[in-house]
């Protein structure tokens, strides 16, 4: 099992995702989370498409949902009672496909 991430540490992790990519991760529930938009839904269903490939090659999946061209993503490791490296390499993976 991941232990949790220390805060100080999530938040530098925060920083580097946020400075290396278009996408923006916060905190929210005690968990990772994002919001994205894409042109249209075919676009927005095919970037979860691909997420969910290599969310299930880490056998670590997200808590997700889909309204039209809106995608709301959120990543917590519910065995660890909160964010871990695991989630915070996911979040990597993912805003490098945006």
């Amino acid at each position: 099992m991941s232990d949790k991430v220390r805060s100080e540490d999530l938040q530098s992790s925060l920083s580097k995702l946020n400075d290396t990519s278009s996408v923006t991760w916060r905190v929210q529930q005690d968990k990772l989370h994002t919001e994205l938009v894409f042109p249209d839904f075919i676009s927005a269903f095919g970037f979860m498409t691909q997420v969910a490939i290599i969310a299930e090659k880490m056998n670590h999946h997200p808590e997700w949902s889909n309204v039209y061209k809106k995608v709301e993503i959120d990543l917590v490791t519910h065995e660890a009672g909160g964010i871990t490296e695991k989630d915070v390499s996911l979040a990597k993976k993912i805003s490098a496909l945006i």
